[in-house]
């Protein structure tokens, strides 16, 4: 079993920040590794779309729209993965998702990668 645990404001007005956090916990056996950890997010009527996400070494990657607002920081060895959004906008209003891609070890014996998702939390930014 994989879980996620969300927390963070909600709402924010333009020009404030908010943050946040994510805790994943892996229980079963057939998870072998976390590769990466980040958000997603889903704006209404539309498909969920990676707006962050971060590796164990350090390296990031960011959607263009939000490069240099947003940061993303992961606590390896706490399975923990914070977004702060620094000058939100009203265009960052959506369901963030915490996101976390893992090797796992299929029915079959084989290994596949698979993505895995919480179950998201609402983030309103006001103008």
């Amino acid at each position: 079993q994989v879980q996620f645990r969300e927390s963070g404001d909600g709402a924010v007005n333009t020009g404030g920040s908010l943050r946040l956090s994510c805790v994943v916990s892996v229980v079963s056996g057939n998870i072998l590794n976390i590769f990466s950890m980040g958000w997603d997010r889903q704006f209404p009527g539309q498909r969920r779309q990676k707006v962050a996400s971060i590796v164990a070494g350090g390296n990031t990657n960011y959607e263009d729209s939000v490069k240099g607002r947003f940061t993303i920081h992961r606590d390896n060895s706490e399975n923990t993965v914070y977004l702060q959004m620094n000058n939100p906008k009203p265009e960052d209003t959506a369901t963030y998702y915490c996101t976390a891609r893992m090797s796992v070890r299929q029915p079959g014996g084989g290994i596949d990668e698979a993505d895995f998702w919480g179950q998201g939390t609402q983030v309103t930014v006001s103008s």
